[in-house]
């Protein structure tokens, strides 16, 4: 199976925070920005798959800064690393007060997406070809990042 660039999963998303999204204290609601992540990085994960895919996996997500009603949010996301049938895709979250253009690292996260085959199953995808050293590095990382999560899947099932 032919790889693909990572440049051909990069997806980008945004929106405002709205009082619709709101804690008591003025501030996005963090599952709202886990659903905001979660979405970045399918979109990611299907325009590499070109097919159906599933969230398997969320490591750790650490909020840096909050998201304030108003600003905006953007989500970049980009498949990091294919493995056989999942894919590790990498997410970071940004906001920026559009009054002033101050833009602030809010969150990032790593997930693991799996591509389905039309019956349900999970099924293989071309591998990604990372090209610059940023993108060769993530490439690495994700490799002992998946070393973590299968051990503390392991863990987790016995």
């Amino acid at each position: 199976m032919e790889g693909k660039p990572v440049k051909a999963s990069l997806s980008e998303y945004s929106e405002i925070a709205l009082p619709n999204d709101a804690n008591p204290l003025g501030y996005m609601l963090g599952g709202r920005v886990m659903h905001l992540v979660d979405l970045a990085a399918a979109m990611a994960a299907i325009r590499h798959a070109r097919r159906p895919t599933v969230t398997a996996a969320v490591d750790s997500l650490q909020f840096i800064h909050p998201v304030r009603i108003g600003q905006l949010v953007l989500l970049r996301s980009s498949v990091n690393r294919v493995f056989h049938s999942s894919m590790e895709v990498g997410v970071r979250v940004e906001t920026e007060t559009l009054l002033t253009g101050e833009t602030l690292h809010t969150c990032s996260a790593y997930l693991t997406f799996v591509a389905l085959d039309p019956a349900g199953r999970p099924t293989a995808i071309a591998p990604v070809i990372p090209e610059s050293e940023e993108e060769k590095r993530r490439y690495r990382e994700a490799g002992e990042r998946r070393e973590y999560r299968l051990t503390l899947r392991a863990k987790l099932r016995s």
